[in-house]
C-alpha cells in the first residue's frame, strides 16, 4: 500500500479499483449523505464506472501529489471514509479544494480535524498551494466546526440552482485559508 499521508491516527493512501466496495456502502449511509444528496445514496453503478475511475485518473494527473485519497484508521487499519487535497479540473494547481466524507462511526473522534489540519501542511509546506477552499451547506455545523478550527475563514454564502434538499434554503457556505494565514496562526 503506497501511503500519501499518515498522522498520528490515519493513513491516507490513492484508491485502487478494488476499493468501489467502500465508497459504496459509504455513499449508501443516508446520514453521510444528508449535506449532499438529502441522504439518497449514489448510484453503485455510478461509482464503479464513474466515480472510482475518476478518483484514479486525478491522483495520477497530478501526479500522486494532489486528488481524493482513501482514509484508514492506522490502528486495525479500518476504512473510515476520505480526503481531498485537490483543484478545480479547470483552476489553478495552487489553489486546492479540502474536504472528506467520513463513515458514521468516524464521526466525533477528531479524525476530520486530524487529517484535514495534516493536508493543509502538506499543501503549504511542501506542494506550494497559496489557497485552499472548503464548502459546505451552511447547515452543516460539523463541517463548519472543523473548517474554523483549522483557521479558515468564512468568504462566502451562495445560493446554487440544485435540487432542494432540506436546510438547502439558507445556502451554502466557501470557507478560505491562505498560506501566509496559515503560517502566522
Amino acid at each position: 500500500m503506497d501511503t500519501y499521508l499518515e498522522t498520528e491516527r490515519l493513513l491516507l493512501r490513492p484508491f485502487t479499483a478494488d476499493d468501489a466496495e467502500l465508497l459504496i456502502e459509504l455513499d449508501s449511509d443516508p446520514a453521510v449523505m444528508r449535506y449532499l444528496s438529502g441522504g439518497k445514496p449514489t448510484a453503485p453503478e455510478d461509482i464503479r464506472e464513474r466515480i472510482l475511475p475518476r478518483i484514479i485518473a486525478g491522483v495520477q494527473k497530478w501526479d500522486h501529489k494532489l486528488g481524493l485519497f482513501a482514509a484508514q484508521e492506522k490502528d486495525g487499519e479500518a476504512f473510515i471514509g476520505w480526503f481531498c487535497l485537490r483543484p478545480k479540473a479547470d483552476g489553478p494547481l495552487d489553489e486546492a479544494e479540502l474536504g472528506y466524507r467520513l463513515r458514521q462511526a468516524a464521526w466525533g473522534k477528531g479524525y476530520a480535524t486530524e487529517g484535514s489540519e495534516a493536508l493543509a501542511r502538506k499543501a503549504f509546506t511542501e506542494l506550494g498551494v497559496r489557497l485552499i477552499w472548503a464548502e459546505t451547506m451552511f447547515v452543516n455545523r460539523g463541517s463548519r466546526n472543523v473548517m474554523e478550527k483549522l483557521g479558515m475563514r468564512h468568504v462566502e454564502t451562495y445560493f446554487p440552482e440544485l435540487e432542494p434538499i432540506e436546510g438547502s434554503e439558507h445556502g451554502e457556505v466557501r470557507y478560505e485559508l491562505t498560506a501566509d494565514e496559515w503560517a502566522g496562526r
